[in-house]
């Protein structure tokens, strides 16, 4: 008998590799003592429950090329730990007449002992599950404790006794390099370019991991820009493997995510992520360009949603749909980018000094507590109007279904609801943000702090400009509508509206009206 010799174990640690040499010298007395031979030894480092195991592959190519007449393993759980593996490991041995043997008696096909095999995989599936629950349970409590629970920590961090601790080197400035680069305009993948054009090592390489590329990557930029471990949180179980068997992984809603709040020392502020957050949604919604002028991604017409393009020839921006389709589609929308930074710079200027009035901010408050109760209205009334379409969509449901609505109709109909129900949820959302400010005062106060610190630039740079406003609407006569990221609608135009009657245009000397309504660049 040429006998293959499987031998496994879970893992490298030193107690395991003991555990290969005694499985190896029993089954060299085993063969010996019956006077077969060893024509191979299997020998893996793998978990049971995968059938994607490289050295079990090669002994089933060579059990159907007929290179052996017999496998040899301690028990059937060391080939394999579900049943499906086990049923195709049987198969394999019946079509190619080999026999397998399993040291603790229960499969021996030479005394034709293999009926139990379906038994067994069973048994044995089902206390790798149990297992593998049980260490889930561990983790989570784990999590729960603020303990990071992960194999290996984010960049810039290292893992000491369960705890995150930022890393004394330069990765925590590979972190931060990152985050200003996205919040400067640029995308993953030019941030990823420029990190591997100067050799900056890879977050693999630097973890050690085996065989780590030198090539980052824009998937692991985005990574590291939506991961909360940066901010000082844990945040952990936000995924699980479906079963023991299956590794492909459930990703669950944030609501059953495990947080626990300031359990390390962050290395980027919880502004700057939520304003990247805020980016990375944007950017996704929208499928910018590559952000090569300052106002590319920002600047959108007023009046059909397009983004703005950037011209060389009036050094200014003109409505995206005009640009490419004419007069037809829309107006041009002209503003030139001077003019559009030189507003934005007044307007800075002229909010500080309205923040500074404890009257206006008062009117502000109690304008804003207006507005709050005007957006749950406005909330309770999409949530009618979404109801309704929902009920027409499974009206058109039945009806098709039933055979008295055509397919083609039915398509044709449901997708039209679709595109309804897609625009109210974004109406929605945009209620929704402007009712996340809890507390006014502070609000306010916090509001103060930013815009005092962007009065110590001269220059309007792309990364104070993501981080102070979310989007622009240029309308018809090329006027600028900006909307702030700390308020939705904009909190200048409240300021403006509210402060009108004693403040006056810094271009034109006019009153100020709602949304700078005299500022008009073709005019100055």
């Amino acid at each position: 008998m040429r006998c293959a010799i499987y031998v496994r174990v879970s893992t490298d640690k030193e107690e395991q590799k003991t555990s290969l040499e005694n499985q190896r010298n029993l089954f060299l007395k085993y063969v010996s003592e019956r006077g077969w031979t060893v024509f191979d030894f299997y020998v893996e480092i793998e978990t049971g429950t995968t059938s994607k195991r490289p050295v079990l592959q090669r002994l089933i190519a060579d059990a159907k090329a007929k290179k052996f007449d017999m496998i040899l393993a301690k028990e059937l759980s060391r080939l394999a730990r579900n049943g499906g593996l086990s049923y195709e490991i049987r198969d394999v041995v019946q079509n190619n007449n080999l026999e397998i043997i399993t040291l603790d008696n229960a499969i021996n096909t030479l005394e034709g002992n293999v009926h139990m095999i379906g038994l067994y995989a069973w048994m044995y599936e089902q206390e790798s599950q149990r297992i593998s629950d049980r260490v889930k349970t561990t983790f989570k409590l784990k999590a729960q404790r603020g303990e990071f629970k992960g194999s290996i920590p984010p960049l810039g961090f290292e893992v000491k006794d369960g705890q995150l601790f930022r890393r004394n080197d330069a990765t925590r400035d590979i972190v931060r390099r990152i985050f200003r680069g996205y919040l400067a305009g640029k995308g993953h993948d030019r941030i990823a370019r420029e990190l591997y054009e100067e050799g900056i090592p890879t977050p693999s390489q630097i973890a050690g991991k085996k065989n780590a590329s030198d090539l980052l990557g824009g998937s692991t930029v985005r990574e590291i820009l939506t991961n909360p471990h940066y901010v000082g949180d844990l945040v952990q179980c936000r995924s699980t493997t479906k079963s023991v068997t299956n590794k492909n992984r459930n990703y669950k809603e944030s609501k059953d995510f495990i947080v626990v709040q300031d359990t390390h020392e962050p290395i980027i502020t919880r502004k700057d992520f939520e304003v990247v957050q805020q980016l990375l949604e944007s950017r996704k919604r929208t499928r910018p360009q590559s952000e090569v002028h300052l106002f590319t991604n920002t600047a959108y017409c007023a009046d059909c949603g397009r983004g703005m393009h950037y011209k060389k020839n009036v050094k200014g921006y003109l409505c995206g749909s005009y640009n490419k389709h004419g007069i037809k589609k829309c107006t041009d929308h002209l503003v030139r980018e001077a003019d559009l930074v030189s507003v934005i710079l007044q307007d800075i200027r002229l909010l500080v000094s309205n923040l500074n009035n404890e009257a206006v901010i008062k009117k502000l408050e109690n304008q804003l507590k207006k507005q709050k109760q005007q957006n749950e209205k406005a909330i309770k009334a999409l949530d009618a109007q979404m109801d309704k379409l929902k009920h027409r969509k499974k009206q058109a449901h039945d009806k098709h279904f039933d055979g008295d609505m055509p397919k083609s109709e039915y398509d044709e109909y449901v997708a039209s609801i679709n595109q309804e129900l897609d625009e109210v949820n974004f109406k929605k959302r945009q209620y929704d943000e402007s009712l996340q400010i809890q507390d006014d005062t502070l609000a306010f106060s916090q509001l103060k702090n930013s815009l005092e610190e962007f009065l110590l630039f001269d220059e309007l740079t792309p990364e104070i400009l993501h981080r102070l406003i979310d989007r622009i609407e240029i309308k018809a006569d090329g006027s600028p509508r900006i909307f702030y990221r700390f308020s939705a609608p904009s909190a200048y135009s409240l300021l403006l509206t509210i402060n009108a009657q004693h403040s006056t245009c810094t271009v034109c000397g006019n009153i100020l009206a709602w949304d700078l309504n005299c500022y008009n660049p073709r005019k100055p």
